[in-house]
């Protein structure tokens, strides 16, 4: 299915979408992107409904073909100091920001939005799995995100972030029992499940 090209024709759409909401570690990362109002393309589609080579194989397509792409993040520091849904909010503010095009109008993943930018704007839900811009900003987000925990990794090797990229896994729960929790974890969030004591 291809996706819709524009919310409105002849206007500059800026599609925006945030990665790692859920995750125990990590920054939030959020990407917004400006495409052609005649773009069309089959395979650019919500980037959980892709394996990890197609989103890899479309970053430089979506690079290529949009007008315009920026991504950004909010920092661990400032997840725990705002919380996860102000600092997504923060990230996709900074790629809108950070877009070499002045977007007109910006068309935003989910059911809410706050910013100081004045740029007027739309939610949609499940926009990644409508609109083309908002897709392409998932997929870069999701790739960046991805090569950057698989890259904390390396320093960090005790959590998987290779594969479970922050999420809160057996593996990555496992790993900060035995080992404890490191410099990129959310201070904020519940790092390990509560263990409920019956008493008999």
């Amino acid at each position: 299915m291809i996706l819709k090209p524009f919310l409105e024709a002849n206007r500059i759409e800026a599609g925006c979408d945030e990665v790692g909401r859920g995750c125990l570690a990590g920054p939030v990362m959020a990407a917004a992107v400006i495409l052609p109002v005649d773009y069309s393309n089959q395979w650019i589609n919500d980037s959980k409904k892709l394996g990890k080579r197609q989103r890899e194989d479309l970053i430089e397509e979506i690079k290529g073909k949009a007008l315009a792409w920026q991504v950004a993040e909010a920092s661990v520091e400032e997840i725990d100091r705002i919380n996860i849904l102000n600092a997504s909010f923060l990230a996709m503010s900074r790629a809108v920001q950070g877009l070499r095009i002045s977007p007109e109008h910006l068309l935003i993943d989910g059911n809410r939005w706050r910013s100081t930018l004045t740029i007027p704007h739309t939610c949609v839900i499940k926009g990644d799995g409508l609109y083309a811009s908002i897709a392409a900003a998932s997929i870069l987000a999701k790739v960046y995100r991805d090569q950057f925990m698989e890259r904390m990794a390396e320093e960090f090797p005790h959590y998987g972030w290779e594969r479970n990229a922050g999420y809160p896994t057996k593996t990555h729960r496992s790993g900060i029992e035995t080992h404890g929790p490191c410099i990129w974890h959310r201070k904020s969030f519940r790092l390990m499940k509560e263990v409920i004591q019956l008493e008999f």
